[in-house]
């Protein structure tokens, strides 16, 4: 994916959003299906006390994803609001679209409790499961070519009172998964 700067009222075609946001989607899908590779030790090392093994990493993105998945189908399936050619991001969903972008140095970010998988019995069935979610989503995304990014709003995992445009919860959700890919390249079992 193209390193953009994505700047205060990001504007992109629909479908180039859309089609960025997939071909990362297929790179977090290949790189899961790499870790398959690697024995239970490997995926529960951590790499310093307090840190995410590389399953807890994983585990903390499919409980993301237990609650965008639906939250975004739902949203899709009850709208009636055509698609458009231009999107363009609102102010609070795209800061934090960015805030989620890997940076060179990572800013650490408190994670709520319910999402913080630390110390949870994980077995490789989280990768298997993290790999289901990501080509739903793909089927998601692909289903969101038809409708308007701009217009339909989702609740967000913080708070079911605020609401963000779609194309930013994409955004938001997608780059989150990058910025747990990045953390387990880091871990350094591939």
């Amino acid at each position: 994916m193209e390193k953009r700067s994505f700047e205060q009222d990001m504007k992109i075609e629909s479908s180039t959003l859309i089609n960025e946001l997939i071909e990362l989607t297929t790179q977090h899908i290949a790189l899961a299906q790499q870790l398959q590779n690697n024995s239970p030790e490997e995926l529960n090392k951590r790499p310093y006390e307090g840190s995410w093994s590389t399953l807890e990493c994983i585990e903390h993105l499919n409980r993301y994803a237990d609650f965008y998945l639906p939250e975004i189908e739902q949203r899709i399936k009850s709208s009636s609001a055509p698609s458009r050619k231009i999107f363009k991001s609102g102010l609070l969903g795209n800061y934090f679209a960015n805030m989620m972008l890997p940076k060179r140095k990572l800013n650490k970010m408190k994670t709520f409790k319910q999402m913080d998988p630390i110390g949870s019995q994980l077995t490789a069935d989280v990768i298997r499961t993290f790999i289901l979610q990501q080509q739903r989503l793909i089927h998601i995304l692909n289903t969101a070519r038809e409708a308007d990014l701009q217009k339909i709003k989702t609740s967000i995992s913080i708070s079911r009172w605020i609401k963000i445009r779609l194309g930013d919860t994409f955004r938001i959700l997608i780059y989150h998964n990058e910025r747990h890919m990045q953390q387990i390249k880091r871990i350094g079992i591939l």
